[in-house]
């Protein structure tokens, strides 16, 4: 139902787009040398955008640190790839060195058991898009010194945060004398790139700097990338396969799935035009995107954000 108010809202946009361009040709008779002076000449146009990029924060818990089953349903807390990293592999599990405890300094091999914890109450908390950039290669095909059809191919590299719990032990020796509840961060990335075509609009006839409106088809291939936990100085991936000595389990059993999907929508872009000269055009824009991230078990359509400057070199 969202996409296809938004399909109406771009037909709205192109009624008045067509409906401008009566109005400023009735406005205009008799200007021809103003407006042949005010917009860039047919033809292509090549350029760079770039710009701050914000990230729905819908996909951001696939990289909290339960992971997927082969189902791909959510893994309990006791199957989850970090219970599997903190508990099994660096904590000590398969006769191996506790690791954690000589991370957080402390002492795993008294009497009374580990001086660490790690529980269910203890999960990454707050994951979330780091505002990234996006940038890419943009190209328009001007049919008149209004209107153009443009294709836009973007990139960027997204970081998320949060963070997750451990709790060690009173230690009166150093007059600890309660539990300390130590927060560490929890680390993913992912990779997008966007492909966008559709139709620009350039409102007014001033000979340097006009508004401009455009929107069209919107496609998003999105990969997950890494994920990792920091404790102090020990870094542990989320994603690594470890296999115990003599264990039955084969590496194939192991299940991790890496995650990439394309998912379709579309964009909407709105800003200024300014002609620099008779080859460059720059542009300051707002782009939000309507689309789909189709990683993870879910996806659904979400609103993008971003913003920035465009700039053209007129062929």
């Amino acid at each position: 139902m969202r996409l296809l108010n938004l399909n109406r809202i771009f037909a709205l946009l192109l009624i008045v787009f067509s409906s401008y361009k009566v109005v400023a040709q009735d406005e205009n008779t008799g200007d021809d040398d103003n407006e042949s002076q005010s917009m860039e000449k047919k033809g292509f146009h090549f350029g760079l955008f770039v710009g701050p990029y914000w990230a729905n924060k819908s996909t951001a818990y696939l990289y909290d640190g339960h992971g997927l089953d082969a189902n791909g349903n959510e893994n309990e807390f006791a199957n989850s790839l970090i219970y599997n990293k903190i508990i099994n592999e660096y904590g000590g599990g398969y006769g191996q060195p506790d690791q954690i405890a000589t991370a957080l300094g402390v002492d795993a091999s008294n009497s009374g058991g580990n001086t660490w914890h790690f529980t269910a109450s203890d999960m990454p908390q707050n994951m979330h898009y780091t505002i990234n950039f996006l940038v890419g290669l943009n190209m328009r095909y001007s049919v008149d010194k209004h209107s153009a059809i443009i294709l836009n191919v973007n990139a960027s590299k997204l970081k998320l945060n949060g963070n997750f719990t451990i709790t060690t032990d009173a230690n009166p020796s150093q007059n600890q004398l309660t539990p300390t509840v130590n927060t560490f961060s929890i680390i993913g990335q992912e990779q997008r790139m966007m492909f966008q075509f559709g139709f620009n609009r350039i409102l007014g006839n001033n000979k340097r700097v006009n508004f401009f409106l455009e929107g069209g088809l919107n496609a998003t291939l999105a990969k997950f990338d890494k994920n990792f936990i920091q404790i102090n100085n020990l870094t542990i991936d989320l994603t690594s396969t470890y296999i115990p000595p003599n264990s039955s389990v084969y590496p194939s059993q192991i299940y991790f799935p890496k995650h990439i999907g394309i998912g379709f929508g579309a964009f909407a872009s709105g800003g200024l035009n300014i002609t620099m000269s008779p080859k460059w055009t720059v542009q300051l824009l707002y782009s939000p995107t309507y689309d789909k991230i189709n990683i993870g078990p879910t996806p659904s359509y979400k609103i993008q954000h971003s913003c920035g400057f465009r700039g053209y070199y007129n062929f």
